[in-house]
């Protein structure tokens, strides 16, 4: 069993060396559930099934002064995870490169190789307003999206159901030919055409909350009917692309600003989950973006922790009846620290 400073900076893999050694003896406090330490109820066998990915590339991914997209995000939300005893259920796992072959599948070799060139020896350039790339952001992109591809991997494999990605930069804006909106690659959107290269997997649906519309997952995936890819946003807002599509795989559920969780809760219960019983998809991606959230500070929806944990257990209960209980989450947007730390604890615990 593992002591109370199991996840010191040595171990904890979403730092960089830097971080590390500057928190070297940090002490970790262990979790109280129903009046029985974390260590008394690891005793008893009550394990987490779960997978959780992330890399130190991630923080290292560098964008502009201000930026609401900020490497912060990440460290917030692993050291709130840390806190909650939830890394030391579910020791956090380092992805491994992709090939370009599994980038291809879904983007242009122009858009790749735009990426390449644009990417600087030192320093930040701009891509476009809100795009920004550093020294390690297409490394750092490249390992978000093979994050995703090892969690289809490890649920396939059997050796998981479910696994949470914790990435940066996100990805779903980024269309096959375009990065924007803070995405360079689309990770979800390569992953789900990783998965149908996979023994036994016929249909896909990507299922994404986050308050902007996945146009690049719906731009790269609507010619694929074996991928349904289902979007609830704020609308109209950004990116105002790709959102009147009209066609049996792709299912659009606007919000209009000020929207609550009772209007997305009914929204996604109309639209989602008849979809969904149609499309019986042997694996469910989701691209799980917490900036509905009232609190975050770049869009006007007023979702809370508890919608966040109702739409993760409808994902689970549709995962359970059609989909072997495989999901595989990743982590897309919200931009207030402790609205996404806590919706993402919420997300996190509901798919455990």
């Amino acid at each position: 069993m593992r002591g109370l400073n199991a996840f010191a900076p040595a171990t904890r893999p979403w730092l960089t060396n830097t971080e590390r050694a500057s928190n070297l003896g940090r002490r970790v406090t262990p979790r109280i559930c129903a009046g029985l330490s974390f260590f008394t109820h690891r005793a008893w066998g009550i394990f987490c099934s779960m997978h959780i990915y992330t890399h130190p590339e991630f923080i290292r991914h560098e964008v502009a002064e201000g930026h609401p997209e900020r490497p912060e995000r990440l460290r917030y939300l692993m050291d709130h995870l840390e806190r909650e005893g939830i890394l030391e259920d579910c020791p956090p796992r380092l992805p491994k490169d992709l090939t370009d072959a599994q980038i291809l599948a879904a983007h242009s070799a122009e858009h790749l190789q735009f990426l390449q060139r644009s990417e600087p020896d030192q320093g930040i350039v701009p891509l476009d307003p809100d795009t920004w790339m550093g020294a390690r952001s297409l490394n750092a992109a490249r390992l978000a999206a093979s994050a995703v591809c090892s969690g289809v991997d490890d649920v396939l494999g059997g050796a998981t159901e479910r696994v949470f990605c914790a990435v940066r930069p996100p990805g779903h804006h980024a269309e096959a030919a375009s990065a924007m909106g803070f995405c360079l690659l689309n990770s979800v959107a390569i992953a789900a055409l990783h998965a149908l290269n996979q023994p036994n997997i016929e249909r896909v649906a990507i299922l994404d909350f986050d308050v902007h519309h996945g146009n690049g997952s719906v731009d790269i995936c609507k010619g694929h009917p074996e991928i349904m890819v289902c979007s609830s946003f704020q609308h109209p807002y950004y990116p105002n692309r790709m959102h009147d599509i009209e066609q049996p795989n792709i299912v659009n559920t606007p919000l209009l600003a000020g929207s609550d969780g009772d209007d997305f809760r009914r929204a996604i219960t109309s639209d989602w989950l008849p979809a969904i019983e149609r499309h019986r998809p042997d694996l469910i991606l989701v691209s799980a973006g917490f900036d509905a959230h009232r609190l975050d500070p770049l869009a006007a929806l007023n979702l809370q922790e508890q919608d966040f944990e109702w739409i993760t257990q409808q994902i689970v209960d549709l995962a359970n009846q059609y989909s072997g209980g495989r999901v595989v989450s990743a982590l897309e947007g919200g931009y207030d620290l402790d609205a996404l730390a806590n919706s993402a604890y919420a997300h996190i615990k509901t798919l455990m």
